[in-house]
């Protein structure tokens, strides 16, 4: 059974600037996979690191080898969302032969980390950013601790707040991968971080 933990940020002005400029580039990073979505119907997250991984370091040489990979995974899941959802009205099966509708990540899209580019350690929070990793403190209950050394995490996102401020929230399971259930809304409601351009 899926847990998620959510921890607000607490941010001085220059970590607040470094996070949006994450933001930012990771979107920009996920709108230039989007036409290669469209184009090849390929929401596979090997098949399209295969496909597009190269072009996207040579284009986006600030953002590190780790972030592109996570903005691959991100546009994916995303994709298989619109796509693939059964409740989704842009579904693969309701197109039929018609093009798939482009997708316009927002520049507050979550941003998506790994044990790579994220890290707890001691009650310390480690995260990269395109200006070098930054750290806060964590005041974890007992409880909530636990959690990381007991159940695998499987998802770690950053989203932004209205204040404005960001949100960890950390996925946890028992064990086994992540259903598709598990891991998109069941609803099939289209995020709204996500714009969907139909084409004529």
């Amino acid at each position: 059974m899926n847990s998620t933990l959510r921890i607000s940020l607490n941010t001085n002005p220059a970590q607040l600037a470094n996070l949006v400029a994450l933001q930012q580039a990771f979107s920009e990073v996920c709108n230039a996979l989007a036409p290669v979505i469209q184009s090849t119907r390929c929401w596979n997250r090997v098949a399209l690191h295969h496909l597009a991984y190269k072009q996207l370091r040579e284009r986006f040489p600030a953002m590190g080898s780790q972030m592109v990979c996570n903005a691959i995974y991100s546009a994916c899941r995303t994709s298989r969302l619109v796509y693939q959802h059964p409740q989704s009205p842009f579904n693969v099966n309701r197109l039929g032969a018609k093009p798939l509708p482009l997708l316009r990540f927002s520049s507050t899209c979550p941003v998506y980390f790994d044990r790579h580019t994220l890290s707890v350690k001691d009650g310390e929070l480690s995260m990269y950013t395109l200006e070098g990793r930054i750290r806060f403190h964590l005041a974890l209950r007992a409880a909530d601790e636990a959690e990381f050394h007991e159940k695998k995490l499987r998802e770690v996102v950053l989203s932004r707040t209205p204040e404005p401020g960001f949100v960890l929230a950390f996925t946890f399971s028992a064990g086994g991968e992540a259903t598709y259930a598990a891991a998109d809304k069941d609803d099939g409601e289209i995020p709204e971080y996500v714009m969907v351009e139909e084409t004529a």
